[in-house]
C-alpha cells in the first residue's frame, strides 16, 4: 500500500485519539472538579494562612515560633509517640488475632469479623467516654481487679498515656486485622504443605514461608493505622485529660482559644508535610495502591 494511501487512516487514528481524550476529560472532569474544591482549595488556603503573620502581612512568624519554642517540639514528639506506640501495641495483638482468624473454617471466620467490623457501628465518641467510664478510679476496670485481689487500691489508669494508648488502640485494631487478615487468606496453602514435605517443621515454615508472604499486609495495616494516629484527637482530648497533648489538640487550641488560624495554619501544614514525607519512604518499599488492597 502507498504511502499517500496510509495518510488518511493516519489523520482519522489521530482525529479518533483526540476526541477519546476529550470523552475522558470530559467523564473525569466531575471528579476532577470535586478534588479541586474537597482537597485542592482548602489546602492552597492552608498553605496561604500559614504565612501570613499577626499584622495581616506575609511572615514567617508561625511558623519560627514552632521553632523557638519547645513546647511546640514537646507536642510533636507526644504524637508520634503516641503513633508509634499505638501502631506496635496493634501490631502485638492484631497479628496472632488475624493468624487465629485465618486458620478458622469459613464460618466462623465470618462471624469472628464481623466482631472486629462492629465497633465501626458504634460512634467513636461513644466508645471512647465508654473508656472513661470503664478506666476510671470508681470504674470496673478498677472495681474488678481489687475485688480479685489484682491490686489493692484503685490504679490511676485514665487521663495519662495509659488511657490514651487503651483507647487508641481499640479503634485503631481493625484498620491492622483487616489488611493483614486479607493477606492471610490469599496465601496457598500448598505453600506450606511444600516446606513441611522439604523437611521444615511448623514453626520453620510459619516463619521463612508464611510470615513472609503476610509482610505487605502488615506493612500496610501499620502504615495505615500510625498515619490515621497522627491527626488523631477525640480520644487523646477524653482520655488524656488534658496531660496527653498531640497536634490536633493544639490546632483547635489555636483556633478556639487564641483564634489564630496562622499558627494553627503552620501545625497543620508541617503535620501533612510529615504524614506526606512517611508515605514518600513507605512507597520504597511498598507501592501505596497495596495499602487499600491489603499488601497484594
Amino acid at each position: 500500500m502507498s504511502t499517500a494511501a496510509l495518510r488518511p487512516n493516519e489523520s482519522g487514528l489521530r482525529t479518533d485519539g483526540r476526541l477519546e481524550r476529550l470523552r475522558l476529560f470530559g467523564l473525569s472532569s466531575p471528579a476532577m472538579l470535586l478534588i479541586l474544591v474537597i482537597l485542592v482549595i482548602p489546602v492552597g488556603w492552608l498553605f496561604y494562612v500559614s504565612f501570613i503573620g499577626a499584622n495581616g502581612e506575609f511572615s514567617l512568624e508561625n511558623y519560627e515560633r514552632m521553632i523557638r519554642r519547645k513546647s511546640y517540639v514537646r507536642i510533636f514528639i507526644t504524637t508520634f509517640q503516641v503513633s508509634v506506640l499505638t501502631t506496635g501495641l496493634c501490631i502485638l495483638i492484631g497479628y496472632p488475632l488475624a493468624y487465629f482468624m485465618s486458620q478458622l473454617p469459613n464460618r466462623l471466620a465470618n462471624l469472628c469479623l464481623i466482631t472486629v467490623l462492629l465497633p465501626f457501628w458504634t460512634s467513636l465518641l461513644v466508645r471512647t467516654y465508654a473508656w472513661l467510664v470503664l478506666l476510671q478510679k470508681q470504674g470496673l476496670v478498677n472495681q474488678w481487679a481489687i475485688s480479685l485481689g489484682l491490686w489493692e487500691e484503685p490504679l490511676k489508669i485514665v487521663h495519662n498515656m495509659t488511657g490514651t494508648l487503651i483507647g487508641m488502640v481499640h479503634i485503631m485494631l481493625p484498620f491492622l486485622i483487616l489488611p493483614v487478615y486479607g493477606a492471610m487468606k490469599a496465601i496457598d496453602r500448598d505453600y506450606l504443605k511444600a516446606a513441611s514435605n522439604l523437611g521444615a517443621s511448623p514453626r520453620t515454615a510459619f516463619w521463612t514461608v508464611f510470615f513472609p508472604l503476610t509482610t505487605p499486609g502488615l506493612f500496610a495495616g501499620s502504615l495505615m493505622v500510625f498515619i490515621l494516629c497522627l491527626g488523631f484527637f477525640v480520644t487523646p482530648a477524653v482520655l488524656g485529660g488534658g496531660k496527653v497533648i498531640m497536634v490536633s489538640m493544639k490546632i483547635v487550641s489555636n483556633i478556639e482559644l487564641f483564634v489564630n488560624w496562622g499558627a494553627a495554619s503552620a501545625m497543620g501544614v508541617v503535620l501533612l508535610v510529615m504524614t506526606l514525607a512517611i508515605l514518600w519512604v513507605a512507597s520504597r518499599f511498598l507501592k501505596l495502591e497495596q495499602i487499600t488492597s491489603g499488601g497484594h
